[in-house]
């Protein structure tokens, strides 16, 4: 199945399958459900080693029979040290290492005593592993894979123990990456520790200024929504402070609520150094076209996406209006060679056509339209994309 084609095809037919024995985990023998579905994901990872699987089809299916794993192992109840076993060497013997498996979720099935003989198990790995690779050399040890999947179990099994020390050990490690102090925050949040989780989501806002930390605050904003709603305006005007944009922009506004007026001019004045975001915010946040229209000549906007957008919704306040700005739009469009540019620089013209109609600007578009097929007389596929879009 090394056409793309034919593997989205088989992976569909996957899909259609785990469908068949979720249903079926709700009505059929526990054990046989069981039996089949481990089965199946022995037979569904060969596939995915050797197709290709571009879409993500094949994975999904992959992902939903390992979801569904667990829930029928808890059902059918097999013997604790088998599954164990499988456990196991689906982790550590596997050619496919593509997924992981999450202890925490077979507690059900292995219960003390299985989960007692599980990190038995994993135990035995580490003491044949030793010793551990410098952070530096991690993922060129031969036993990269084996370590990352000890450590993976190391941090879901701290939290199954609902232990706050390991928690913030094996999940921010050596507190070198903005995301791991966000894997912190989210392992102390599925404990309910909420307070600790936001103290950690906020630590990774405050490790600097890359786009990990701005993710960061927006879980940090999530948490406080939740659980400190008093504390989010405050949180939302510290993000847009440190990452001024149109979507910071955005959350504020919508947070900030009947108290919008105490920070527009702040997040205006901010906004004004980069046009795109105080466009962008003005048309999609405030919803204020006429506005958006006033900053995008006044900011001097250059962004041609932002224009195009712009223009779409100007055009039924003012339809003459955006007429020098489409026309602006062709001639960089056509600054470019290629069919999709062509075809958009095509539409563009439509629409001047079409607006112009009726009207004194009306022979001026024909004239333009003209003016470009004598200018790019040599450009056949330009020519071919006029003709299809019916600029005789």
């Amino acid at each position: 199945m090394h056409r793309w084609s034919a593997s989205n095809e088989h992976g569909s037919q996957m899909q259609e399958a785990v469908t068949v024995l979720e249903q079926a985990a709700g009505t059929e023998d526990p054990a046989e459900v069981f039996t089949v579905t481990q089965k199946a994901i022995a037979s569904a990872l060969q596939v995915i080693m050797r197709a290709d699987d571009s879409s993500g089809i094949i994975g999904d299916a992959c992902r939903s029979l390992l979801d569904l794993h667990p829930k029928a192992a808890a059902a059918a109840m097999p013997p604790v040290g088998k599954l164990v076993d499988w456990m196991v060497a689906f982790q550590f013997d596997n050619e496919c290492d593509f997924f992981t498996l999450d202890p925490v979720v077979y507690l059900p099935a292995l219960g003390e005593k299985g989960m007692t003989a599980y990190r038995a198990k994993l135990a035995g790995i580490t003491e044949r592993l030793v010793p551990r690779p410098a952070a530096d050399e991690r993922w060129s040890s031969a036993d990269s894979h084996h370590w990352f999947t000890l450590d993976w179990n190391a941090q879901r099994l701290a939290v199954l123990d609902r232990d706050v020390e390991a928690i913030i050990r094996t999940h921010v490690r050596d507190r070198k990456v903005a995301r791991w102090f966000v894997d912190t925050a989210e392992a102390l949040a599925e404990i309910g520790e909420f307070a600790l989780a936001i103290d950690w989501a906020r630590q990774a806002v405050d490790f600097g200024p890359g786009h990990q930390s701005l993710t960061a605050g927006e879980y940090w904003c999530t948490l406080l929504a939740e659980h400190r709603p008093g504390e989010l305006l405050a949180a939302r005007l510290d993000l847009f402070r440190r990452w001024p944009s149109s979507s910071t922009a955005a959350h504020l506004y919508r947070d900030a609520g009947d108290a919008w007026p105490d920070y527009r001019g702040e997040v205006t004045n901010r906004l004004a150094s980069s046009p795109r975001d105080a466009v962008l915010f003005a048309l999609l946040s405030l919803q204020d076209v006429p506005y958006a229209w006033e900053l995008a000549h006044t900011l001097l906007l250059e962004d041609d996406g932002t224009w195009g957008e712009l223009v779409k919704v100007y055009e039924k306040v003012d339809p003459l209006a955006v007429l020098p700005v489409l026309n602006r739009l062709v001639m960089r469009e056509l600054v470019e060679t290629g069919a999709q540019h062509y075809k958009i620089a095509a539409r563009r013209l439509k629409k001047m056509r079409t607006l112009a109609a009726g009207s004194e600007h009306e022979a001026e578009v024909d004239w333009f339209i003209a003016e470009l097929r004598e200018t790019n007389r040599r450009r056949p596929r330009l020519q071919q994309e006029f003709d299809r879009a019916g600029l005789s």
